[in-house]
């Protein structure tokens, strides 16, 4: 195939396997002095071979799973042993598994490949769509193979979306639970920590979820405020508001001991605001948590997805149950405390006597939707008090904390919001009701405003 010059031998003396001796003298050809007809036979050579390549390759991935070899060293799956061990992206790995696993049993799609009549990305389109009925699958086989032979990889989709679609059609008509039985939601994480959800609800369920998102919706659209976002925007946070309030539940079991909760991992760096780059604090990371210099790398990274900026840290911490960890080093815990609520629960009370809905102008969000916002944050020395916590629902929390947002401070006992740009935008003011007092009803509860080291204002979290 290729003029080569001889390549180096295998540094520890070994013979080079046959694959690496076909592989590694191609890196010495000079390709700027190929004719172009040459190159294109190359590549289409090169091409071929490694769709080959890629067969054996699943073939032995499959004969892997088969052994259960990937036990050996502690794995539960062969995609989790795929992953881990070369460092291949989960979904990668499980898809892969997936492929491996069905080509076993699809003879026609592997003497095809085997032969260049289809190539490997028809192969995978089939692979994935035998999921949908092995047995039906296998009778019709030859046709769909047939099928990938002469049509383009646009057509060969539609092909297979008309195959399903038809054996679906009959299994609905044979069974009255086939609908539920292809029931499945995939949710992953994707670049810069967003999740990525999808999937098929059956009817009684994607009733059920449709009629959750409408109460969110109906009920946002009653409140003042212009809003900006677009439909999917807002059915994205209406789905986060039905999850926050599940887990906000009293009645919800016990995982391990402790209600479900979101988990935040964030060391008093990420939290005062001296972390500006979260994105690289593992890099950033020396021997035992280190970074260069001596100084302790910060972290701010929630237990599903990852490193998130330093803000929503904060934000997070505003209004939630903290535990104490000291640390020796990046790993090793020195002493763990108790897990203990920044705001009481007769605190929150006492606010949302007060505020009763959230206090951003011209929101009336209800309390069950709203944190208890930390005027001064805790972590900036600000008393946790009824007198520096304000009502604001979710949305506009996260306005005030994201960076460049709206600023907030309170100014005679009544908070003032102020634009990006530094304007004022008016008071949060309710009936007005004084942050440091009670209403003109008496409704809510009469609080001065106190030192922080004055009883009843802690500085920070409990210990």
């Amino acid at each position: 195939m290729f003029a080569l010059e001889t390549p180096p031998a295998a540094a520890d003396g070994s013979d080079i396997s046959p694959i690496r001796a076909v592989i590694d003298p191609l890196r010495y050809e000079q390709l700027d002095e190929l004719p172009d007809e040459r190159l294109e036979r190359d590549f289409a050579e090169l091409q071929r071979a490694v769709e080959e390549l890629e067969l054996e390759r699943l073939r032995r991935l499959a004969e892997i799973e088969r052994r259960g070899l990937f036990a050996r060293h502690g794995h539960l799956s062969v995609a989790s042993w795929l992953a881990s061990r070369f460092r291949v992206a989960w979904g990668e790995a499980k898809t892969e598994a997936r492929v491996a696993r069905s080509l076993e049993h699809m003879p026609s799609t592997r003497a095809a490949l085997r032969d260049g009549e289809v190539s490997l990305s028809a192969a995978r389109v089939l692979a994935r769509v035998r999921q949908v009925d092995p047995e039906a699958f296998g009778d019709d086989e030859a046709q769909l193979v047939e099928a990938a032979r002469i049509h383009s990889m646009s057509d060969l989709h539609r092909v297979a979306a008309y195959w399903r679609q038809q054996v679906e059609q009959q299994r609905v008509r044979n069974d009255d639970d086939g609908p539920r039985a292809r029931r499945a939601l995939r949710a992953s994480v994707t670049f810069m920590g967003m999740v990525r959800v999808d999937g098929d609800l059956d009817p009684e369920t994607g009733e059920t979820l449709l009629s959750a998102l409408g109460a969110v919706l109906d009920a946002e659209a009653r409140s003042r405020g212009d809003d900006r976002r677009t439909m999917a925007q807002r059915r994205a946070d209406a789905l986060g508001e039905v999850c926050r309030q599940w887990l906000d539940g009293a009645e919800r079991p016990q995982v391990g001991g402790e209600r479900p909760h979101v988990s935040l991992m964030v060391d008093i760096a990420a939290l005062e605001g001296e972390a500006t780059d979260p994105g690289t604090a593992q890099l950033a990371r020396g021997q035992g948590g280190q970074r260069a210099g001596g100084h302790i790398g910060v972290m701010s990274e929630l237990g599903h997805i990852g490193p998130v900026p330093p803000r929503l840290a904060r934000q997070l911490a505003c209004d939630a149950s903290i535990m104490r960890v000291v640390m020796a080093g990046g790993s090793e815990p020195l002493d763990v405390g108790r897990r203990t609520a920044i705001v009481s629960p007769a605190m929150r009370r006492a606010v949302i006597a007060r505020d009763r809905h959230c206090r951003f102008p011209g929101c009336d969000r209800p309390s069950t939707w709203c944190d208890a916002h930390h005027v001064v944050h805790w972590a900036d020395g600000g008393p946790t008090s009824v007198a520096n916590l304000l009502l604001l629902c979710r949305r506009h929390h996260r306005m005030v904390h994201a960076r460049r947002g709206f600023s907030l401070r309170m100014v005679n006992g009544r908070p003032e919001f102020r634009r990006p740009d530094g304007s004022s935008l008016g008071g949060g003011d309710r009936d007005g009701v004084d942050v440091a007092g009670g209403d003109e009803d008496g409704v809510g509860v009469a609080v001065a405003a106190q030192s922080p080291a004055a009883p009843g204002a802690d500085r920070g979290p409990p210990s």
